[in-house]
C-alpha cells in the first residue's frame, strides 16, 4: 500500500502543529478579537480539529467540554487556560499523528463511516480552517507587542526554539 501522500500530510500536519503550539505559546490569551477572548479562538480551532480531521459523525467531546465552549457567536462562563488548552492541544495532536501513522493513500478517497466527506476532504478542510485561525490570532500577538510569532515552513528545520521571527528592536 502506497503512502507517499499519506507521508506528505504527515509531514505538513506536524508542521501544522508546531505552528499551532507557537500561537498558543505566544497569545494574550484575553485579547479580546470580534468579541471573543483569544483563548476562545484557540479553543474553536483546536476543537474543530479535533472532530473534524478524523470523523466529524463518530466524535465524543473532550471531558471539559460545555454547551458552545467552541463557539465564537457565544461567550461562556467558563474560561480555558493556557495550560488547558495546551494539554487540549498535545492530546489532539496525539490523536492526529496516530491517526496519520495508519492512513494510506488509498484512504484518502474513502469516506469514514457516517461521513459525507472523503478523508482528503476532511483534512484540507482543517487545514485550511486552522491556518485561517491560526492567522487570526498571530495577528492579535503582533498587534499587542510588535513581535511576529515564528511560522516554521516547509525548510524548517525541527525543533524551532526560537518563538518569534521578528522582535521590534
Amino acid at each position: 500500500m502506497s503512502r507517499n501522500l499519506a507521508d506528505a500530510i504527515a509531514e505538513q500536519t506536524e508542521v501544522l502543529f508546531i505552528n499551532l503550539a507557537t500561537a498558543i505559546k505566544t497569545c494574550d490569551m484575553d485579547y479580546v478579537l470580534c468579541g471573543m477572548p483569544v483563548w476562545k479562538h484557540v479553543y474553536h480551532a483546536l476543537h474543530s480539529c479535533d472532530r473534524w480531521f478524523i470523523n466529524p459523525d463518530r466524535y465524543a467531546e473532550p471531558s471539559f467540554h460545555e454547551l458552545n465552549l467552541n463557539s465564537l457567536d457565544h461567550l461562556s462562563e467558563k474560561r480555558l487556560s493556557r495550560e488547558e488548552l495546551q494539554e487540549f492541544y498535545l492530546a489532539v495532536q496525539r490523536k492526529i499523528t496516530a491517526y496519520l501513522s495508519a492512513l494510506t493513500d488509498d484512504m484518502l478517497h474513502e469516506k469514514p463511516e457516517g461521513c459525507k466527506y472523503n478523508r482528503m476532504s476532511l483534512i484540507l478542510g482543517q487545514f485550511r480552517h486552522v491556518c485561517c485561525h491560526m492567522g487570526n490570532i498571530n495577528a492579535t500577538t503582533i498587534i499587542a507587542t510588535g513581535k511576529w510569532p515564528r511560522c516554521v515552513g516547509r525548510d524548517s528545520s525541527f525543533p524551532v526554539d526560537a518563538l518569534y521571527e521578528y522582535v521590534p528592536t
